[in-house]
C-alpha cells in the first residue's frame, strides 16, 4: 500500500528531473587536473610570469675585520656573498645593486632553469647603488616586465622575489608603506627618495624586483632596516632605468657617440621625448629636434630611454640606424650615424681617452721635482672629455695624474698597465691621485670597459 502511494504520478515526476539533474552535473567538464581559478589568483601569475627573468648572484669577497680579532691576524677575512639581478636585456645584461658585486672577484649568476654562468660587471654607479652585468647565454633571455614608479599608490599590493638569505626565488608580499623615504645606511651611502614596502625583504633581496600586482617591475630593492621588522626599501623604478640607460650609453661604455639627452615619459606613453642634442652630434646631423619623441630604433619599439641605449648595444662608430620619430602628430624617419667620441680620438686607438676621458702627457723627472711630492712622476692632464668619467670627478686641465688604484703613473705604460689587467672590474670604481696646487687630492672614477661587438 505504501509502495503504491509513492509511486505517485507526482512523484515519479520529481524523480525523473532529480535523475535528469544529476546527469546533467555528472556531464559538465572535469577541471581538477589543473588549479582552479580561484586558486591561481593575480599573485600566483604575477611570480610565475616573472620567475624565469630573475637570477641569482653568489660570489665572495674579501672584507675588513670590524670586530677587533686583526690585531693578533689577518686585517682581513673572506665572506660569501649573496644578491639577487634583473634580466634587463635578452642577450644577457643584468641590473643589480652596486653593493651585490662590489669586492666580488668571481661573481656566480644562476638562472630559474639551473643554468650557471659567471658574470662580468659591464657598468656601475656606487652612487645610486646600481650595476649591469652580463653573462653569454647561447639562449636569448627572458626580460623582466618594466613598469613606472610614478602612479604608485600608498597601500597598492607589491610583491618581492629574491635569493633571501641563499634560499632563491624566495617570493614576499606587502603593500606600498610610503614613498620618497630618504635613508641612511652607512657613513658613505645615503639613498633618496625610496619605496618603502613590508614585503618580508632579507639579506640577499639586494637588487632584486618590486613588482605591482600587474606583474610590473616598479622597483629595485636595495636595502632593509636592520633591525625593524616590515620595513624595507627599493629604488623607484623609473629612476633605476633612467641610470641604467646612462650606464648603457655608448658613449659611456666608450664606443661611440650620439648626443642624444633623453627625457622618460611619465607613465605608460609610448616612446620618450628628446630633451636635448649635444653640439654638433650625430643626433643633431641627423635632424632630430628638442621635443621629438623616438618611437623606434631599426623598427625596435622603445618605450623609455634604456630601450634606445639597448637598440644601440654592439653597435660602433660609423654604423647607421634608423630613427622613428613623433614630431608635432606626424611620423618622420631619421638615419643616424654613430660616430667617434668628442674629440676625433677612435675609442680603439686610445683606451685612455675612451675609458677615462682623458688626454695625458708624462712629465720630464727634472720638471716633476717642483712638485716636491712623493710621487716619483706624474702625468699632466692636456684634455678632459665632457661627461667622461674623468670630468664627472672634477678632473681638469692641469691637474697631474700621479696614482691609479695602488699604482703609481710615471709613464703612459702605467696607465696601459692598470686599465688592462684582467681584474680590471675588481677596481672599479677606480680611486686616483692628482696634484693641483701643491695639494694631493684623490676620488674615485666609475669605469667600464668597452662593450664587444
Amino acid at each position: 500500500m505504501r509502495y503504491r502511494q509513492l509511486c505517485t504520478p507526482a512523484y515519479r515526476a520529481a524523480l525523473t528531473l532529480g535523475l535528469s539533474l544529476f546527469t546533467g552535473f555528472a556531464n559538465l567538464p572535469n577541471r581538477s587536473a589543473t588549479a582552479s581559478e580561484l586558486r591561481e589568483t593575480p599573485i600566483v601569475k604575477v611570480i610565475n610570469a616573472a620567475r624565469e627573468s630573475i637570477v641569482n648572484i653568489q660570489g665572495e669577497k674579501t672584507v675588513a675585520q670590524d670586530d677587533g680579532t686583526h690585531a693578533q691576524g689577518e686585517p682581513y677575512r673572506r665572506v660569501n656573498g649573496m644578491g639577487t639581478g634583473v634580466v634587463i636585456d635578452a642577450r644577457g645584461y643584468l641590473l643589480t645593486n652596486h653593493h651585490v658585486v662590489d669586492g666580488v672577484r668571481r661573481i656566480n649568476v644562476a638562472l630559474a632553469d639551473k643554468r650557471n654562468f659567471t658574470a662580468t660587471v659591464i657598468a656601475r654607479d656606487p652612487q645610486t647603488d646600481l650595476a649591469i652585468l652580463k653573462i653569454d647565454s647561447k639562449d636569448p633571455l627572458p626580460v623582466i616586465s618594466i613598469g613606472t614608479s610614478s602612479d604608485l599608490m600608498l597601500g597598492e599590493s607589491v610583491i618581492a622575489v629574491g635569493n633571501a638569505y641563499g634560499y632563491d626565488h624566495t617570493a614576499t608580499r606587502g603593500i606600498v608603506s610610503a614613498l620618497h623615504r630618504s635613508v641612511q645606511v652607512s657613513d658613505i651611502q645615503n639613498y633618496d627618495d625610496l619605496i618603502q614596502t613590508d614585503a618580508s625583504i632579507n639579506p640577499g633581496n639586494s637588487g632584486g624586483p618590486l613588482m605591482n600586482i600587474d606583474g610590473e617591475m616598479v622597483g629595485i630593492v636595495v636595502a632593509v632596516r636592520a633591525g625593524a621588522q616590515g620595513i624595507g626599501f627599493a629604488i623607484p623604478v623609473d629612476k633605476a632605468m633612467a641610470v641604467a640607460a646612462e650606464m648603457l650609453n655608448p658613449q659611456s661604455l666608450g664606443v661611440a657617440w650620439h648626443g642624444v639627452e633623453a627625457k622618460h615619459l611619465a607613465g605608460k606613453s609610448p616612446g620618450f621625448v628628446v630633451e636635448r642634442l649635444a653640439e654638433s652630434s650625430p643626433a643633431a646631423s641627423a635632424g632630430l629636434e628638442p621635443g621629438d619623441t623616438v618611437l623606434s630604433v631599426d623598427g625596435e619599439a622603445v618605450k623609455r630611454p634604456l630601450d634606445f641605449e639597448r637598440a644601440l648595444l654592439g653597435r660602433r662608430a660609423g654604423e647607421e640606424v634608423k630613427v622613428q620619430v613623433d614630431r608635432n602628430g606626424e611620423s618622420k624617419e631619421l638615419a643616424l650615424t654613430l660616430a667617434t667620441l668628442p674629440g676625433g680620438m677612435p675609442v680603439d686607438s686610445d683606451p685612455v681617452w675612451g675609458l677615462l676621458g682623458l688626454k695625458l702627457k708624462p712629465i720630464p723627472s727634472k720638471q716633476f721635482q717642483q712638485y716636491r711630492s712623493r710621487y716619483r712622476g706624474g702625468l699632466t692632464v692636456l684634455e678632459v672629455r665632457p661627461d667622461g668619467p674623468a670630468a664627472k670627478q672634477g678632473i681638469r686641465r692641469g691637474d697631474v695624474l700621479v696614482g691609479m688604484h695602488v699604482w703609481e703613473t710615471i709613464s703612459l705604460n702605467d696607465v696601459s698597465y692598470v686599465l688592462n689587467r684582467d681584474d680590471f672590474a675588481d677596481l672599479d670604481p677606480l680611486k686616483f691621485y692628482i696634484l693641483r696646487d701643491n695639494e694631493t687630492l684623490f676620488g674615485h672614477m666609475t669605469v667600464s670597459r668597452r662593450l664587444q661587438k
